[in-house]
């Protein structure tokens, strides 16, 4: 598999990035809360409302700013430590085919031609003040300016000293930003409107009196809109509306937005404050567009990702989270299927995960921008202006989209809601449908929540999620119930007979060289709910905390919701909606995404989950 991308790091500003064992420390800076400016009676800028930045409980993290560019060199810091991969830079692809008599074969069906260019990459000649010029900016790759790849093809066409080579590939990612060549070559059309609004951004170290400057800042006020987004190293990141049109009333000529006279406009807006800078990081300006691909993938061979399938305004932090999710739902299926463990049927749910996503985020930033971009309402009757009570509660709500954790992926091969039908799930025969009722606070489809338990070994407290790394694993998470009871502990035993079955999943599916639990496709995981001093880890089965000759007993497999000693009663149970004494089976993605729940019997319905993805017997490759 090849895989190339269309990579932006901006030069960090501040304290050096330090590494520390092997371990990358990062400036990141905690956005904990937001504020609202708006003009009063008089016209004056004034903070109307303050709320939470990060809905409480909805994670055990809150949401924090960290530059792209940091993101960037943990990735490649990463993959030199974990892989003897190497990222390329400017290298761009000249032509890509696909054989479509072999899409289905287990070759290489698709062919790309790379060419390296002679410089790193045409700069924005957009004619800017001389002091202007010299700061970074991104105007090369917005949508005010005209799309250059094939000029840069060109150009490293002729010149002397390139070169192209073919690539044969079983697969191909292009995560090649809006102005994506590779979707081009696809025949994926992006479909939607560009608004009008004008929007600039500033990354300044600020000198203002401005006493929100620290906060997530909506403002409001009758010169135009901003959002103030604050970062790490004393900068934030101004988003500004720019002006429509001119003094004269003429449209705003895109090549005259410099920082300059984006600074101007800032001042304008939060008038009576001042903002000045000595310090500018970035900017650039773009004109606000959602839009979305007519299709992710050809073939399910060569997929699209990011800017590349789908482009919206930035104010929702979504740009490169979004780009990364897509990235991460791809990832662990191409694996799967690349090493032969699964059929290429799973690589369907891409498309039909990732482009309902992207429609929901359209969608919803349709609706932000257009609040945003709008003057504030000056009365009940003003029917063209932004009601200020609507304008917070669609910031409220944008809050749990932003997060990621209401991602809420449909029926299909690997997600059983109820009410699916033959056609959308396909596991053939009748339909294959999770017990929501077991467990109603674990939304099938959805990522799931995570709440304290503790090691039954050492009594250790455990977030759920601590315990699921993105390993490429399915979890099997048994919620055992009361094992005092000596029913249930029977229903427990017998489903760890059900498991150790030669027809089981667990045995049908494993690398064909390894005789041991710990290489498998799955992991099981036991949360029981009786009090963890009276429950003795080695009277539960044995398929439950697996025997290793040279490892002995695995301690780590076996959990339980109970009170600990210093932190308190993590309520698992109770905070999933799970009967304390019967308990349930949830079946969990490698994206801990949650696949099917289910009663401690339903053993065949684990079984043909898993045959209809899974490859029996792979070898491991």
């Amino acid at each position: 598999m090849h895989i190339y991308a269309k990579f932006t790091t901006y030069k960090a500003i501040g304290k050096p990035m330090v590494c520390k064992a092997g371990l990358l420390k990062f400036s990141i800076h905690w956005v904990l809360a937001k504020t609202f400016g708006n003009p009063d009676e008089q016209r004056k800028l004034y903070r109307s409302d303050m709320i939470v930045d990060t809905v409480p409980g909805l994670s055990r993290f809150q949401q924090a700013t960290l530059h792209q560019a940091r993101v960037e060199e943990y990735l490649l810091s990463y993959i030199g430590k974990y892989s003897d991969l190497k990222v390329e830079y400017g290298v761009m692809p000249e032509s890509l085919d696909i054989d479509t008599d072999k899409v289905e074969s287990d070759g290489y069906p698709v062919s790309v031609t790379l060419r390296n260019l002679p410089r790193p990459g045409l700069e924005s000649q957009l004619p800017l003040d001389l002091e202007d010029s010299k700061i970074p900016n991104g105007l090369y790759r917005s949508n005010l300016t005209a799309d250059t790849t094939d000029a840069m093809l060109q150009d490293a066409q002729a010149a002397d000293g390139t070169c192209a080579t073919k690539i044969r590939a079983k697969y191909v990612v292009g995560c090649d930003g809006a102005h994506s060549w590779t979707r081009r070559q696809i025949g994926c059309v992006m479909e939607g409107d560009h608004s009008d609004f004008i929007w600039g951004v500033l990354d300044i170290i600020p000198i203002t009196d401005f006493p929100d400057i620290r906060y997530r800042c909506a403002i409001h006020s009758t010169s135009g809109s901003m959002m103030i987004i604050p970062r790490e190293n004393k900068h934030v990141r101004l988003y500004i509306q720019v002006t429509e049109v001119d003094e004269k009333g003429n449209p705003i000529d895109r090549f005259n937005i410099t920082p300059s006279n984006l600074l101007d406009a800032a001042n304008k807006i939060l008038s009576p404050y001042k903002i000045d800078y000595k310090h500018c990081h970035w900017w650039t300006a773009y004109r606000i567009g959602q839009r979305v691909g007519s299709k992710f993938s050809a073939h399910d061979r060569v997929f699209l990702a990011g800017d590349a399938v789908h482009t919206h305004s930035p104010k929702a932090g979504q740009g490169m989270n979004i780009s990364m999710h897509d990235t991460y739902n791809l990832g662990w299926k191409v694996a799967s299927v690349v090493k032969g463990w699964v059929t290429r049927s799973l690589l369907k749910t891409y498309s039909t995960e990732r482009q309902q996503i992207a429609r929901e985020l359209i969608e919803f930033d349709r609706k932000f921008s257009h609040l945003f971009s709008g003057r504030p309402a000056k009365h009940i009757m003003d029917k063209e202006g932004v009601d200020l009570k609507t304008f917070k509660q669609v910031f409220e709500k944008g809050n749990l989209f932003s997060s990621g954790c209401v991602v809420d992926y449909a029926s299909s091969l690997i997600v059983t809601k109820p009410g699916a039908t033959q056609d959308t799930v396909g596991h053939g025969g009748t339909p294959l449908v999770g017990k929501q009722a077991l467990a109603p606070n674990i939304p099938i489809g959805m990522r799931i929540p995570s709440h304290k338990i503790l090691n039954q070994s050492d009594g250790r407290p455990w977030h759920l999620q601590e315990l699921l790394p993105s390993n490429g694993q399915w979890r099997v998470i048994v919620f055992a119930g009361d094992l005092l009871d000596s029913a249930q502990s029977l229903r427990l035993s017998n489903l760890g007979m059900e498991l150790r079955s030669p027809n089981s999943f667990l045995n049908r599916f494993r690398p064909k060289d390894n005789e041991s639990s710990l290489r498998s496709f799955f992991e099981v995981l036991t949360i029981h709910s009786s009090p963890r001093q009276k429950v003795d880890l080695l009277s539960l089965p044995e398929i439950f905390h697996p025997y290793s000759s040279e490892y002995g007993w695995d301690y780590n497999k076996v959990y339980v919701d109970d009170m600990s000693y210093h932190e308190g009663h993590g309520q698992a149970y109770q905070n999933y909606g799970i009967d304390l004494q019967k308990g349930c089976v949830v079946i969990v993605r490698p994206d801990q995404y949650v696949s099917w729940i289910g009663e401690l019997e339903d053993v065949a319905d684990m079984n043909r989950l898993f045959e209809s993805i899974f490859v029996s017997s792979p070898e491991l490759l």
